[in-house]
Order: C-alpha cells, then sequence, then structure tokens
C-alpha cells in the first residue's frame, strides 16, 4: 500500500511540474540545453557567435529550434525600430480582414477614392489592393516616409497595375492606410489584438509605436514598429506555425500560405533592383515577405524572411524547423552592412547538420 501511495505521489508531482513547466514556456522562452543532441553544430554555434561580434552591429539575435532556443546573443528584451519588417507584420494583420470579407482584395484606388499629392494618374488609380500588396501597383509616386528603391522606377503611368515589381514605400505606406479605411481599426491596435496578447509578448510598448511621414510629399504615412528581438521570435514561430499558437488558430492558414506564396520569382527582382545579382541566393516576393530561392542548400527551401534597413529580420526556415532573428539598434547609429546580414542567416542555418 505504502509503495502505491508514493507511486501516486511522485505521478502527481511529475504532472503538477510538467504542466507548471507548460504554462511558464507560454509567457517565457526555454532554452535547449544540449542542441547538439537536436542536430545543431555546437562549434559552428560558437564560430557564428564570433561571426555576429566581429563582423556586424547586431544587439540581439536569436535561434529557435522546435519552439526552444539553441541560440542567443545581445539584449534580446530591449525594443528598438525594426524597419521595413512593418510590412510583413502588416500583411499578416490583413488575413482576418481578408477572410471575413472585410476588406475585398479586388477593390481598386479608384473604388476606394484615393489620391496623393499633385494627383495619381488614371491608370495607377487601376490599382487593386492585390497589387498593391504584392508591390506591384504600378504606381509610382514619392512617398512621405524613406527607404525604398523608387529612384528605379519606370516612368509613372508607363506599366498597368500587377505588371511590374517594385519595391516601393508608396505601396507599402498606402496598405497601412487602406488597412484602416476599410477595417475601421488601428494597426498598432490590432497589433495587440492579433499578435501582442495571444502570443503573450514579454516586452511591447503602445507608447513608443507612432506613425510618421512628410505629408507634403503624400498624403500616407508609415507605420514604424518597435518589438524587442524575442518579441520578434514569436512572430516568426507564429509563422512557422501557420498561424497557430499553441491550440490556436491566430492568422488563418491559407493567409499565411497566400503571403509567402512566389507572387514575384527572383529573376524579377534581380532585373528591377540591380544590387541584388551575382549572390549565391536569391530573393523571390509574396505579400511583403521575401522568398529565399536560387539557393542548393535544401535548408533553406521553403525559407522566408521579413527585412529591415540597419539590419533587421524575422527569417523563418521550414525545411528544420527552425526561426532566425535578430536586429540592429539603429538608435546607435550603426548598420550591419547588407552581406554581414545575409551571412549571418547563411551561417546561423548551416549550424543545423543533422541529416
Amino acid at each position: 500500500m505504502r509503495k502505491f501511495q508514493r507511486l501516486l505521489i511522485i505521478v502527481f508531482l511529475f504532472l503538477q511540474t510538467q504542466l507548471i513547466a507548460q504554462q511558464f514556456s507560454k509567457t517565457s522562452w526555454v532554452f535547449d540545453l544540449h542542441p547538439e543532441k537536436s542536430g545543431w553544430d555546437t562549434t559552428k554555434l560558437k564560430n557564428l557567435r564570433k561571426f555576429v561580434i566581429d563582423s556586424t552591429q547586431i544587439t540581439g539575435m536569436m535561434i529557435i529550434h522546435k519552439g526552444s532556443v539553441v541560440f542567443e546573443f545581445g539584449d534580446v528584451v530591449e525594443n528598438s525600430y525594426i524597419a521595413s519588417c512593418r510590412k510583413s507584420i502588416l500583411a499578416m494583420l490583413y488575413g482576418k480582414f481578408v477572410k471575413s470579407g472585410k476588406i475585398n482584395l479586388n477593390k481598386s484606388l479608384n473604388d476606394l477614392k484615393i489620391d496623393d499629392v499633385g494627383g495619381l494618374l488614371p491608370i495607377e488609380k487601376e490599382a487593386k489592393i492585390k497589387d498593391i500588396l504584392e508591390a506591384r501597383s504600378g504606381v509610382f509616386h514619392q512617398a512621405s516616409y524613406p527607404g525604398d528603391f523608387l529612384d528605379l522606377a519606370p516612368k509613372r503611368g508607363s506599366v498597368k497595375a500587377g505588371s511590374y515589381w517594385l519595391y516601393s514605400n508608396w505601396d507599402f505606406n498606402v496598405a497601412g492606410y487602406i488597412f484602416e479605411q476599410e477595417t475601421g481599426k488601428t494597426i498598432y491596435g490590432e497589433i495587440e489584438e492579433q499578435l501582442v496578447n495571444p502570443l503573450m509578448m514579454q516586452d511591447w510598448k503602445r507608447e513608443l509605436q507612432k506613425m510618421e511621414g512628410d505629408s507634403t510629399r503624400s498624403y500616407f504615412p508609415a507605420y514604424p514598429m518597435f518589438f524587442s528581438t524575442r518579441d520578434m521570435a514569436r512572430v516568426g514561430l507564429l509563422m512557422l506555425n501557420k498561424g497557430k499558437w499553441l491550440d490556436k488558430q491566430i492568422i488563418d492558414e491559407k493567409w499565411v500560405q497566400e503571403m509567402i506564396n512566389p507572387i514575384t520569382p527572383y529573376t524579377e527582382v534581380d532585373k528591377n533592383i540591380p544590387i541584388f545579382r551575382g549572390k549565391d541566393y536569391s530573393f523571390g516576393y509574396g505579400l511583403y515577405w521575401w522568398l529565399w530561392q536560387n539557393i542548393t542548400d535544401i535548408r533553406f527551401k521553403g525559407g522566408y524572411s521579413a527585412l529591415g534597413h540597419w539590419g533587421q529580420t524575422i527569417s523563418i526556415f521550414p525545411a528544420i524547423d527552425a526561426v532566425v532573428v535578430f536586429k540592429t539598434k539603429d538608435a546607435y547609429q550603426r548598420e550591419t552592412p547588407t552581406n554581414a546580414r545575409y551571412r549571418t542567416l547563411q551561417l546561423a542555418v548551416r549550424c543545423y547538420d543533422k541529416d
């Protein structure tokens, strides 16, 4: 009888421990103390850390594998500007309202009664919301906020909507305006509703999030976002899990697939933006997400990234069940060079050696 009672106590304590661990893992990250058992080369992880220290200005970085942390560097708690990663997050927010019918992707700028400083051309007003989310609007109007390749654009009015891809902040900013106009919601409010609260983010600060832009250039402001590295990792893990967090579908699975569907092939990206040519990797484009293409390493198969200026990323690599995030805090007025950013991602993924 005593043996049976002891056994019951042991089972009870074990279940209690498991329950506590499960609850803890929901709100705080679990660390894999033996990543080598999961296929990670610890020598390569050490070399990655050395590269990050010696060759980048990265201020916070994490690698998540199967939901656990296998690598961490720098300050992953501080909030800072995530630059163009904001665009990928906006695309995520759209899914809920596309599914409900609140946002009709086939509405045109004409339907939405959208115009801009100096006026849009009739052909530009034919662009649909879908074209804008693909960065294929054909509207080459200047944006209120810098950070694009508008200087490489063809002449205004020379292309039809949907026929030409260009990384233009006008598209990204007007997508934010359309989101708020059509839903009656604010972008930052929806980040809290759809991401911060259900993902139990640890560091989000609403007071940091403010619209910015020069309204003399364009009516449509940008929507800068400030996240911590570990909260960026939660966004990445949500995408890796096809929009599901624990037992709840946060982002519609079909919308997740739509965002990473290769709409613009890397050949067109390379053609329109010369700096992407001649690399040992290439990027296609979905709905505000960059897609890893033309790379032979199977660990990158199906990979996709949110990328931001100065050195920010939320990168998802389904082939190895991993998320890689890093940031370079812009307040320090330092930038991780472009080549170093992609080298960091390549080194990180290649730390995984399991067949």
